[in-house]
């Protein structure tokens, strides 16, 4: 393969992660990102087209003769901007739209597990308040409420009592709270037991599933705070053993992949499982039709193969003899948000960003560059703070030792990712 030229969609710190592991390719001669941000312009050439812009992406991509592109975030996954871009000619990295519904629809996704006997949660749809209501009246409690479509990872809602899951139906299909995404709702038991995110290549004929991983939801200490898209994340999650990771493969992974090529929907990209290990076995929470953030910023730090070799193997098919090797090291990533994520917060803010070595990485997710060249806030969530090291203590004591000499007044982070992975290591 020559040299090509890369176009990686999307401005987060899981598009600054994957930009740096394919920047290491010998394969890789340049690399856009639309529409990047200030931190990942470092990586990066940066052009301000937005994600959902697809006849402006694809007309780029004509114009600068690109060679591959990789479509990162779910919405223009969602809208089928690989679709557009494989019509153009393109090749892609990334599910096209009759694929990516399995994010982008959570009822497709159940009634999917359902039909072809996946493991997951007992479940019910509705489209009409009144029914939903009525039907959480007969339920136990707690109960998860679910926008149907994508709501940026905040549209679930785990509710401990009968008024709080009526609120949230009613917010949802009456308040519009999620807009056309909560139109309609999954209603599912709450299952039991520790989450465990995993993240794998196919190429619609084989599953190669990445290092497991935590991941932190709340925004505060001990779990505490409202649900965001993530505060950070550690590798490999302790809970995922050997025996589970067999029974995940041959009742859950394999037979999703199976699922979807007969539905004549074929997955090629990054498939994300979201799992819980409940007194019953694994179970699906979720799947997601893309990287996951912040899981990418400590996965891909271990992964010791290509990924750019990867991503064009998804693409034609050939990922059964493409190698695909992780380190057995450990790795934790801190997220540093701003103050107030994930309601209202400030842009805007200055920071100054300490020297990274060998094995640390800061990612940065919300950040534009001032006039002076200098990093200023521009999100929720703003970086990405990972290390790499022997062990999961030594990897989490790097990653805080490094987040501590990031100059942010604005911001804050939890102080215990991986604490409850260090527990179960004991």
């Amino acid at each position: 393969m020559s040299q090509q030229t890369v176009a990686v969609i999307g401005s987060g710190g899981r598009e600054h992660a994957i930009i740096k592991a394919i920047k290491k390719s010998p394969l890789v001669s340049k690399i856009y990102c639309l529409p990047g941000n200030g931190g990942i312009a470092a990586d990066a050439e940066c052009v301000s087209i937005g994600v959902m812009e697809t006849q402006k992406i694809v007309d780029f991509c004509k114009e600068k003769a690109i060679d591959f592109v990789i479509v990162a975030p779910d919405d223009p996954l969602a809208a089928g901007t690989v679709d557009a871009l494989n019509e153009a000619g393109f090749k892609c990295f990334g599910p096209k739209k009759n694929a990516a519904i399995i994010e982008s629809s959570k009822s497709f996704s159940k009634d999917l597990m359902k039909k072809y006997n996946i493991p997951t949660a007992a479940y019910e749809v509705f489209t009409e308040s009144a029914k939903a209501i009525e039907y959480l009246k007969t339920q136990e409690m707690p109960i998860v409420i679910k926008a149907d479509g994508l709501a940026l990872g905040k549209g679930v809602i785990i509710a401990e009592t009968l008024d709080e899951a009526i609120e949230a139906v009613k917010e949802m299909m009456d308040g519009g709270k999620f807009g056309a995404s909560g139109a309609k709702v999954v209603i599912e038991e709450f299952m039991t037991g520790p989450e465990v995110s995993v993240l794998s290549f196919t190429d619609g004929n084989v599953v190669i599933p990445m290092i497991s991983s935590m991941d932190h939801k709340r925004a505060h200490d001990n779990d505490e705070g409202l649900n965001t898209g993530g505060m950070g994340t550690v590798a490999p999650n302790p809970y995922y053993t050997e025996d589970v990771a067999k029974e995940c493969m041959e009742k859950i992974f394999l037979p999703t992949i199976k699922a979807m090529n007969t539905e004549g929907r074929t997955f090629k990209g990054c498939l994300y499982f979201g799992l819980m290990i409940t007194p019953k076995g694994p179970k699906v929470v979720e799947y997601n039709c893309r990287f996951g953030d912040p899981e990418t910023q400590v996965v891909l730090p271990l992964l010791e193969s290509d990924l750019f070799k990867i991503m064009v193997a998804t693409a034609d098919g050939t990922l059964a003899n493409t190698e695909v090797k992780f380190s057995d090291k450990s790795a934790c990533c801190v997220i540093y948000a701003t103050k107030g994520y994930p309601e209202k917060y400030e842009k805007g803010l200055p920071m100054e960003l300490p020297e990274t070595d060998a094995d640390s990485y800061i990612y940065v997710a919300g950040a534009k560059k001032a006039e002076d060249g200098s990093l200023l806030s521009n999100g929720g969530r703003v970086l990405g703070v990972t290390a790499v090291a022997d062990s999961l203590k030594e990897a989490i004591d790097k990653a805080y030792a490094l987040t501590k000499k990031v100059k942010f007044d604005g911001g804050f982070y939890r102080n215990d990712i991986g604490a409850r992975a260090l527990k179960a290591l004991k």
